[in-house]
């Protein structure tokens, strides 16, 4: 029998939640990985291919950039796997990974970025954005969907949110408890440079609507602020535009960049601008590893990991004056030397990859324990 199987919805691009497989599998090396598609141009390097299993949409054409718009079949496709030979499943799950099927004795653990959004509480916002054809599907498929994302949750023997405004939706949604573990952040390669900021902010993004970049774009631009725009997306020839309208101030776009440029701008600058609500937000506490404030958008994971006027400062509504507002505010407390970079660096430490490693293995291994405990019991 073979000891663990990870399980994660998608293997297609590198972001934030493939990082929590990766560190998922520093703690199990001989795990094996289920997941839905799996493109290995780009992620052969991190998830070799001996490693990975794909799921039957994996044979469909174009499937590793159509894999989105196979939704309905995804229950399916994840329900398909057989995970009777391992002895540990663990999810990683935004969409259905969750949704496994395991023994009733093999410990099932899903660490959740997010109950699927398009699904619950995005609906609206995601079906008012598509085309006709994709709202037809959304209204034909989608309380079928919901159905099953309930039933699913229910089959995971512990649940963990990766923040507490996560673990709220959870509740709220599948009417689950869960425990909340941040996610893990690279801080060891990041911190202050031990000089004076420069005269400049920094967004750093993929470039997609949800993220809000306008928003910085048009605030810092109204009130002459240097930015520079790290990233690259669909909006990139959107937000180009909007920036060249502000002839009187600078706001250069590098594209994609390296690491080590991404973290010299944010060593260098003057804060951060966030301006989307997510789950979580890595780059911001990426920043204040590097020693700098943030300027965020107050809804979401960011309330979790900012502190407001130490580490930080944000923004009520997502309008250019409201961003504006916050960036009047943020110099009121930066001319008061209320940020101290040492500090805002060390509260970064909190999020480590060192104590994700720590509290999902406690987290996994007091599952292992109930469970046992649970089997002897009803002997």
């Amino acid at each position: 029998m073979k000891r663990v199987a990870i399980v994660h919805d998608w293997l297609v691009n590198y972001g934030g939640a493939e990082r929590v497989v990766e560190e998922l599998l520093k703690i199990y090396p001989e795990a094996d990985i289920f997941t839905l598609v799996y493109d290995e141009k780009k992620m052969g390097k991190i998830f070799p291919k001996d490693k990975v299993h794909s799921s039957f949409l994996q044979k469909w054409p174009l499937s590793t950039k159509l894999y989105t718009k196979f939704l309905s079949f995804m229950p399916k496709a994840f329900e398909s796997f057989d995970l009777s030979n391992y002895k540990l499943v663990i999810c990683s799950s935004s969409c259905c990974a969750k949704g496994v099927i395991t023994p009733p004795l093999v410990p099932h653990v899903a660490y959740i970025h997010t109950p699927m959004r398009y699904a619950w509480d995005k609906y609206f916002e995601y079906k008012n954005r598509s085309g006709k054809l994709t709202q037809f599907f959304m209204e034909k498929w989608m309380s079928k969907i919901r159905l099953w994302d309930y039933v699913s949750s229910q089959r995971v023997d512990t649940l963990i949110a990766n923040s507490n405004y996560i673990s709220r939706r959870i509740k709220k949604y599948w009417n689950r408890d869960s425990q909340v573990i941040y996610p893990p952040v690279n801080i060891k390669d990041l911190q202050p440079n031990g000089k004076p900021h420069e005269d400049f902010f920094v967004v750093f993004s993929r470039f997609v609507p949800y993220k809000r970049i306008d928003l910085a774009i048009q605030a810092c631009g109204n009130l002459k602020k240097n930015l520079v725009v790290i990233g690259s997306g669909s909006q990139k020839k959107e937000l180009k535009k909007l920036a060249s309208k502000y002839k009187d101030v600078k706001i250069t776009f590098t594209g994609r960049i390296r690491d080590d440029e991404v973290r010299d701008y944010l060593q260098r600058c003057r804060a951060l601008i966030f301006c989307a609500e997510e789950d979580f937000g890595i780059i911001p506490v990426e920043a204040q590893a590097c020693g700098r404030p943030v300027i965020a958008f107050g809804k979401g994971g960011v309330l979790e990991t900012v502190i407001n006027g130490k580490t930080g400062t944000f923004f009520a509504h997502a309008t250019p004056d409201s961003v504006e507002r916050a960036i009047h505010r943020f110099e009121e407390l930066e001319a008061q030397g209320a940020f101290d970079s040492t500090f805002i660096a060390n509260h970064a430490k909190e999020f480590s990859r060192e104590r994700f490693a720590r509290e999902i293995k406690e987290a996994i291994d007091n599952t292992i324990i109930k469970l046992d405990e649970e089997t002897s019991a009803k002997r």
